[in-house]
């Protein structure tokens, strides 16, 4: 390819054409990066005057005449985040909470942890303008103060695995009271602490009280996440069970001529993303409407379920909408 100019003597298929055209090329290279230079620098020193120098707007605030100002529903929530981080102690726990109470952030998504995260490593909630990790006084007002902050980052400090063994420790035993080894012997959670982890058990009365254990009793003593994993699997197994959802929709037939049927099996489907979004002791009070006994023994663990439980958890399951449609 050639470039040939008119008005000029110009002609890339000389040698000084060619000369020409990369003095003329490096000419506009250099002055591009003095523009992007004068830019970043004019960025810098607007941020260091505590300017917003736009983007994406942090929730909890709006933009007025190119300034930060408090929007009050949203930094509520803001507020209410922080303080319940500091109570909680898990980002994962609160945004399950987060999303059971239907929060949504500035762009009308579901808060997710990776959100809560964000959110509570956002200096600009403390009147900062932050620029290439540098905080600086900003002009807009702060929406937390610094001891809520401090709180905060003090908790967040300690390991991810410290954290999650403060968090596991207040779980409640999911099978407490419905779980037996094979010859009837009731197994209760126990725990052991080495070091900062915690590590949960499900074991036989019979090994704490020095029992005569006889042949065939099987485990005595399982890790408690994995048999709860597997009672938890065999509860998602059934809810997606084709019958078990006509048996439900006869259920509640028998009990309501006018039953939705559509709604029941969208309650059905949506079990999964319920779960995930309960507190611990709502995810328990499942288990014990669902499960009526699990046995573990030498060919490894029976979960016996109760599908006449599943009633009580549908209409759980329906009741905010029922509530809604009313509002």
């Amino acid at each position: 390819m050639t470039f040939v100019s008119v008005t000029q003597s110009f002609n890339t298929t000389t040698s000084m054409g060619r000369l020409t055209l990369n003095i003329l090329l490096s000419f506009a290279q250099f002055e591009r990066e003095v523009i992007g230079e004068r830019i970043r620098d004019k960025v810098a020193a607007s941020r260091k005057r505590g300017m917003w120098m736009g983007g994406y707007v942090p929730m909890g605030y709006d933009v007025r005449d190119r300034k930060l100002v408090i929007n009050e529903v949203e930094a509520a929530m803001v507020r209410n985040i922080f303080e319940r981080f500091v109570a909680i102690g898990s980002a994962t726990t609160l945004a399950r909470a987060l999303v059971a109470e239907g929060a949504r952030n500035k762009r009308g998504k579901l808060i997710d942890k990776g959100f809560v995260y964000k959110l509570i490593n956002n200096r600009v909630y403390l009147g900062d303008a932050v620029h290439k990790g540098t905080p600086y006084p900003g002009e807009h007002a702060p929406i937390i103060d610094r001891a809520l902050w401090d709180k905060v980052h003090g908790i967040l400090q300690q390991s991810p695995r410290l954290r999650a063994s403060n968090t596991r420790s207040q779980t409640p035993a999911l099978l407490k009271g419905i779980i037996f080894t094979e010859t009837g012997s009731a197994m209760t959670p126990t725990a052991t602490k080495k070091g900062s982890r915690l590590y949960r058990y499900y074991t036989s009365m019979d090994l704490i009280r020095n029992r005569a254990i006889g042949e065939g009793a099987g485990p005595l003593r399982l890790p408690a996440g994995m048999v709860e994993d597997v009672v938890i699997g065999e509860i998602r197994r059934m809810v997606r069970a084709p019958e078990i959802a006509a048996r439900t929709i006869e259920a509640f037939r028998r009990e309501n001529a006018t039953v939705d049927e559509q709604a029941i099996v969208s309650a059905l489907a949506g079990f999964d993303q319920l779960w995930a979004a309960l507190f611990p002791a709502e995810q328990a009070r499942i288990v014990h409407l669902l499960v009526d006994r699990v046995s573990v023994g030498t060919s490894g663990i029976a979960v016996d379920l109760r599908n006449d439980g599943l009633g009580s958890v549908i209409r759980d399951m329906l009741m905010p909408r029922h509530q809604e449609a009313r509002a």
